[in-house]
């Protein structure tokens, strides 16, 4: 007890000095929070936007590329490639219990970009099992009403009896969706047939959602769907397997340059422990004087410099909780990252997560400590007092 006391009065002694210290560890830790969380909730969102989707395997002109393979997760406009006819032969090979066409439409509500989402009605809502917030669903190929998601009626304030405008065409709101916490909530509906006549796209779709009986044997789903057509067809797996390992980069990076904050706060933290050992070399002295061992001096200073990481690691961990949440929306800009989702399910903190940050703080702390600790203690009190 009398070490902590001791160790108390001593990093309140020069005030000033122990909140710049305390500041640049908080600033570390505030980053590696903050950039951490981003990446693994970018993860995690892609993820869950990957079951959303509730596909066995993905028919597509192209696959090869994660960044096309990202634009399916996110709901992104993607080109009308595929002859819809395809979505019929696909249909009927034996094992295929659904074959869902998409045709993805760049819009815009209230000058506002997003997604028109071209879909069967009947098939899309027992596909992605939809309920319905409000209104009535889509009566058929040839209704010329829409559907839109839950975000979309939220920010815009729009619902049954609005009517959106495309092409100087007015659709009238049909139905709201309620909230899926996917791509849906910020997307609108409307027949695959009634998009294709508005925006001139002839009978053709972006992609196709494929559902199989037997999961166990993609392989022959796959050879089957591309003897039918020179179509590229990727498993969920696969796809979702190409964007994470985009994903993966970007989460080193981000933690690049965390570290980099990280480093900055240890070398603050040996700066100052490295000066309060010359400024308390009297101090040392007299206890050194009195009886004190080294191993006492030594953990007098590792005390110090782990309490700057306890304190710095909580509120690190605070500050990057608000970081986070205000750098969402800026990084949802981003059309690479907008699977991202809304800012208010973007940041999630756990137990764990905080464990680590303090443990990570402590330890950097401590270790940047030992060395000043170890000076001091190697102090003799003639030394120390000679040097007052």
């Amino acid at each position: 007890m009398k070490v902590i006391k001791l160790v108390l009065k001593n990093i309140t002694r020069r005030r000033g000095r122990f909140v710049f210290t305390l500041l640049g560890i908080t600033i570390g830790m505030a980053a590696f929070v903050a950039l951490l969380s981003i990446g693994d909730n970018l993860r995690s969102e892609v993820t869950h936007q990957a079951d959303a989707l509730g596909a066995n395997l993905i028919v597509m002109a192209r696959a090869d590329c994660p960044f096309i393979n990202l634009s399916v997760l996110s709901g992104e406009h993607l080109p009308e490639s595929i002859p819809r006819e395809i979505v019929g032969q696909i249909a009927a090979i034996d094992g295929v219990t659904a074959a869902v066409p998409y045709l993805t439409v760049g819009a815009s509500v209230q000058e506002t970009p997003l997604t028109l989402v071209g879909i069967v009605p009947d098939e899309m809502k027992a596909h992605r099992g939809w309920e319905l917030e409000t209104g009535t669903f889509l009566s058929g190929d040839y209704d010329r009403s829409a559907v839109i998601g839950y975000g979309v009626a939220q920010r815009f304030e729009l619902g049954v009896g609005d009517t959106l405008t495309f092409r100087g065409q007015e659709f009238p709101i049909a139905a709201t969706l309620q909230e899926t916490g996917s791509n849906d909530d910020i997307s609108v509906f409307m027949p695959l047939s009634v998009v294709q006549d508005t925006f001139g796209l002839g009978d053709y779709i972006s992609f196709i959602a494929v559902t199989v009986y037997d999961v166990t044997n993609t392989e022959r789903y796959i050879a089957a769907i591309r003897d039918i057509a020179n179509l590229s067809v990727s498993t969920n797996e696969d796809m979702l397997n190409s964007v994470l390992t985009i994903l993966g980069s970007l989460n080193v990076t981000l933690q690049l340059i965390a570290s980099v904050a990280l480093i900055a706060a240890a070398f603050g933290i040996i700066n100052t422990m490295m000066t309060a050992t010359h400024e308390r070399r009297r101090e040392i002295g007299i206890l050194r004087s009195i009886g004190s061992k080294r191993s006492m001096i030594f953990r007098i200073f590792i005390f110090e410099s782990g309490l700057y990481g306890l304190l710095g690691g909580l509120a690190g961990f605070a500050t990057g909780f608000v970081v986070s949440r205000l750098a969402v929306p800026l990084v949802e800009q981003n059309e690479f990252v907008s699977v991202l989702g809304t800012p208010d399910t973007a940041v999630t903190f756990t137990a764990s997560l905080m464990l680590t940050v303090l443990g990570l703080s402590i330890a950097i702390s401590v270790l940047s400590g030992l060395y000043p600790a170890w000076k001091a203690s190697r102090l003799t009190p003639m030394e120390a007092i000679r040097n007052v």
